[in-house]
C-alpha cells in the first residue's frame, strides 16, 4: 500500500515538475535568445522550484548565513545527492547565474536547447569537454554571472550524507577569477528522492547558503586549501544529520 501511494507521489510529482515548465517554456526559449535576458530566466527558476516543492507539499527552507549580493559574482558549490538538488538551488536568490551541468541533459526534449544557451553543459568523461565547460564558465564570470558547479562532479556511492571528493574545477577557477566561493549545504534532498530512482518520498527540505570563502590573493598553489575549506564547512553541517531520519 505504502508502494502504491508513492507511486501516486511520483506521478503527481512529474506534473508539479513539468506543467509549469511547459507553461514557463515559452518565457526561457524567449530569455534564452539574449545574454542581457539570461538573468530573467534565473528568476523564472525561482518560481518554478517554489510552485514545485509548494505542489508536493515540501516545506522547504533556504537558511542565509550569508546573502548574495546584487551585481557580484560568485561560485557557488553545493554538494550534490539528488536529482532535486537541481530544482532546489532555483530556491536560492542568487542573481544571475549559470549551472555547470552533465552534457545530457541537453539531450532532454524541449528543455535540452534551452538549458545549453542558458547554462554550461559539460561532458565530465572528455578532457576537452570539461576544458570546454571551463573556459564557458570563465566568460561567465567575466558577464557578471555567478557559476553553480557540484564540487563532487556528480551523485556517486548510496552512502548519504558522506561528502564524496572534490574535484579541482570550481576552486581553480574561483582562484583564476579571483571570485569568492559560496559553499552551500543540501540536506534532506537524498530522502525526498534518490538518484536513479523515481518513487519519492516526503521530507523537509533545508538548504544553508554558508558565508564566502575569499580568493583573493591564492594562487593555483592553493587550489588543495580551498578545496579542504570549503569541503570542511559543507561536511560539519552534515555531521548533525541523521541519515536514517
Amino acid at each position: 500500500m505504502l508502494k502504491f501511494f508513492r507511486y501516486i507521489l511520483a506521478i503527481w510529482g512529474f506534473l508539479c515538475f513539468f506543467m509549469p515548465f511547459l507553461l514557463m517554456l515559452p518565457f526561457f526559449h524567449l530569455f534564452a535568445t539574449k545574454e542581457k535576458w539570461h538573468k530573467y530566466a534565473s528568476s523564472l527558476n525561482y518560481w518554478w522550484a517554489n510552485i514545485f516543492f509548494a505542489g508536493m507539499c515540501i516545506p522547504y527552507k533556504v537558511e542565509y548565513r550569508f546573502r548574495p549580493k546584487k551585481n557580484e559574482v560568485y561560485v557557488f558549490c553545493p554538494n550534490h545527492t539528488s536529482l532535486v538538488d537541481i530544482i532546489a538551488m532555483g530556491l536560492v536568490r542568487m542573481g544571475d547565474f549559470a549551472f555547470i551541468g552533465k552534457e545530457e541533459l541537453t539531450k532532454v526534449p524541449l528543455f535540452g536547447s534551452m538549458f545549453k544557451k542558458i547554462h554550461i553543459p559539460v561532458n565530465r568523461e572528455s578532457k576537452i569537454g570539461s576544458y570546454r565547460a571551463l573556459v564557458a564558465s570563465r566568460e561567465a564570470l567575466e558577464k557578471q554571472r555567478s557559476v553553480v558547479i557540484f564540487p563532487e562532479g556528480g551523485i556517486y556511492g548510496q552512502n548519504f550524507p558522506v561528502l564524496n571528493t572534490f574535484k579541482d574545477g570550481a576552486f581553480r577557477l574561483a582562484i583564476e577569477k579571483q571570485v569568492p566561493i559560496v559553499p552551500v549545504t543540501m540536506l534532506y534532498n537524498w530522502i525526498i528522492l534518490r538518484d536513479e530512482q523515481w518513487l519519492p518520498q516526503w521530507h523537509r527540505g533545508k538548504i544553508i547558503v554558508h558565508e564566502p570563502i575569499s580568493t583573493i590573493g591564492l594562487t593555483a598553489k592553493d587550489i588543495e586549501f580551498l578545496k579542504q575549506k570549503t569541503f570542511a564547512v559543507i561536511e560539519n553541517e552534515l555531521s548533525f544529520i541523521n541519515p536514517k531520519k
